[in-house]
């Protein structure tokens, strides 16, 4: 019973938060953010990327309290879904950063380069492109959609209409492939 009827204030707030009662948001904050804050910690592993999430999660929950309707689910699934949704797009924007880490700049020069190492950076980029060539166009170009534009598995198979676990197939092998290029 205490469940449903806790169940039942925060559909009354996201309802009040709807009409533009902030306090009624300070409400849901209160009775949520802690529960909150350990299932994005749960999904993000670490604390300053889940405290982030919740945040942004009670932003998105003000602007849209409009959208939220009880007779289509429950308050609660609907604040943990935007939790859940906020929290899986920081986790995909972390790993792109770490597949990224500005692979253009990495061969820019700067002013404490020599140029013995910048002559060494650029021969590596050459030697990448090289290899890069190797590979068949269709795969080539798998690789550079995850690894330049970065985009996921997920989101190359859908852009290319292929199946998920050929495009895991072909990234992998072609990945091998440029290892053993490279050497």
């Amino acid at each position: 019973m205490a469940q449903h009827a806790k169940a039942r204030l925060v559909e009354d707030d996201l309802l009040a938060c709807a009409a533009g009662e902030k306090s009624a948001l300070k409400r849901i904050y209160d009775a949520e953010s802690a529960r909150m804050l350990g299932v994005a910690h749960r999904l993000l592993k670490r604390r300053a990327l889940a405290e982030e999430a919740v945040q942004d999660a009670f932003v998105l929950i003000w602007r849209h309290a409009t959208r939220f309707d009880p007779q289509r689910g429950a308050g609660l699934t609907w604040i943990y879904a935007i939790l859940r949704n906020r929290s899986l797009s920081i986790l995909r924007d972390e790993k792109r950063t770490e597949t990224r880490d500005d692979p253009i700049g990495e061969f820019v020069a700067s002013d404490e380069d020599d140029p013995e190492t910048v002559m060494a950076r650029l021969s590596d980029a050459k030697a990448l492109h090289a290899c890069l060539e190797t590979l068949q166009a269709d795969r080539r170009g798998m690789v550079l959609l995850a690894f330049v534009q970065g985009l996921t598995h997920g989101e190359i198979a859908g852009k290319l209409s292929m199946p998920l676990g050929t495009v895991k197939t072909w990234i992998r092998r072609s990945l091998i492939t440029l290892r053993a290029c490279l050497g």
